[in-house]
């Protein structure tokens, strides 16, 4: 991870033929295993997960990401060359495979043909909220993969330091939650399976101050003082943060609705107040 990454090889490069089954021939035990990836279980066991996608493929190149394999179609292999080749040259092995096999692995209804098999990317809690964080994002119980990929690709373009899965929030590495992130599970550090209280104590031990976002607030976005370091804890879709949660924070702050609307989903939520702190840490 970091920003400082590989870039992809440009259009002037000779890509190295990838090696591995014809195309329309099962990769045989590599494709099942990354079968199995499916399965949360069976991710954990292997310290494994996929990414679908070139934009997928080429952060998790570009960053540094541990690639054990990589499956494509013979038109993603021609489309997206360079960057098959790239990987091909670092010696992992590269899996033609015709469209079945790659919609089968993939699990969408129009696969991108191409599919690497990554290694784990998060970090223990103490790397990953330090003396310089200065934007963390806290997931309490997301239980929908979409939002807390939706909320991990904003947290990265917001400028956030790292993004928290604690107490039962669903598995960033979940194929879903990869895709709504964007490449940006590989950018920016991620910690899972962590109690709520110790990333709690964490924060403020390091100077975060930790503000819950809940619609029932009394105070509201534009009242709160953003300027500071800040930890924003968000909680479950349907029903939020529970009491004995959002007692845990500093503070509790709701995004204003100006309109008519009852409220915002999770992952719009997440997005105003993630900007929010970052706009007061710059001005």
């Amino acid at each position: 991870m970091g920003s400082g990454g590989k870039t992809p090889p440009g259009p002037g490069t000779q890509p190295r033929q990838p090696r591995g089954a014809p195309e329309g021939r099962s990769a045989g035990p590599a494709q099942k295993a990354a079968r199995r990836l499916a399965k949360r279980a069976f991710r954990d066991r292997e310290r494994a997960f996929l990414a679908e996608g070139p934009q997928a493929v080429a952060e998790a190149y570009a960053y540094h990401a541990t690639i054990t394999s990589l499956f494509v179609t013979a038109q993603a292999r021609s489309r997206h060359a360079d960057l098959v080749g790239a990987i091909a040259g670092t010696g992992v092995p590269v899996h033609l495979v015709n469209d079945a096999v790659m919609g089968d692995l993939a699990q969408t209804v129009t696969p991108q043909g191409l599919l690497a098999v990554c290694g784990f990317v998060d970090v223990p809690l103490e790397s990953a909220i330090t003396a310089r964080s200065r934007l963390v994002a806290i997931l309490a119980n997301v239980r929908d993969p979409g939002n807390a990929g939706t909320v991990l690709r904003t947290a990265d373009a917001a400028g956030a330091g790292a993004v928290i899965f604690a107490d039962a929030s669903v598995d960033p590495y979940n194929s879903k939650c990869v895709r709504a992130s964007a490449g940006s599970i590989f950018h920016l550090p991620v910690t899972v399976n962590v109690k709520l209280t110790d990333v709690i104590q964490r924060a403020r031990e390091n100077g975060l101050t930790v503000l819950a976002a809940d619609g029932t607030a009394g105070t509201t976005l534009d009242q709160a003082d953003l300027s500071e370091p800040t930890a924003w804890l968000f909680g479950n879709e349907a029903w939020g943060l529970p009491k004995e949660l959002r007692d845990q924070a500093d503070g509790v702050v709701a995004v204003p609705i100006y309109g008519k609307a009852e409220s915002l989903n999770l992952a719009t939520a997440a997005a105003v107040c993630l900007y929010a702190s970052a706009h007061a840490h710059v001005r």
